[in-house]
């Protein structure tokens, strides 16, 4: 009889990775996260994978893991799989100093930040229904297109 499990704070179709002590400061991360943000996971990795950025390697290993926790842990499938939110913290923030002169010092600091990658599964109908024309309409809002409303017209008087 030991403690009780805490209940599961995440949704049944999400997954999620937390990377910490990250040698960066939070500013520069979140430039990383930011460009994966709401793309599928195959995307986001081919990103980070090619990005110029010295952080986006360890952004990868984070997803990767949040990617492997969806398939081994959930059962979700790798394929559905969108980075639904990358958010960044700081974390500790080592202090260093510089002598400069007359005896003086200069304080340097050294951030240190942290990741947590949350993944979600989304169906491939949802993705499909929810594409948008070029108007930022879905195909629901779309009005019929002129040709329709002068065909129906024709065939009416054509009735009558």
């Amino acid at each position: 009889m030991g403690k009780a499990s805490r209940p599961r704070v995440l949704a049944d179709t999400q997954a999620k990775a937390i990377g910490r002590n990250i040698r960066t400061s939070p500013r520069k991360l979140n430039l990383v996260a930011q460009s994966i943000r709401g793309k599928s996971a195959e995307t986001a990795l081919n990103e980070l994978t090619f990005s110029p950025k010295r952080v986006a390697k360890v952004v990868k290993k984070v997803l990767q893991s949040a990617i492997a926790n969806a398939e081994n842990n959930h059962d979700l499938d790798v394929d559905d799989l969108v980075v639904c939110e990358a958010s960044v913290g700081k974390n500790l923030i080592m202090k260093r100093f510089h002598a400069r002169a007359r005896g003086r010092g200069a304080r340097i600091e050294k951030p240190f930040a942290q990741i947590t990658v949350v993944v979600e599964e989304k169906q491939a109908k949802e993705k499909k229904s929810a594409s948008k024309n070029k108007r930022g309409r879905t195909q629901s809002q779309s009005k019929p297109a002129a040709k329709d409303a002068v065909v129906e017209t024709a065939s009416a008087q054509g009735e009558a």
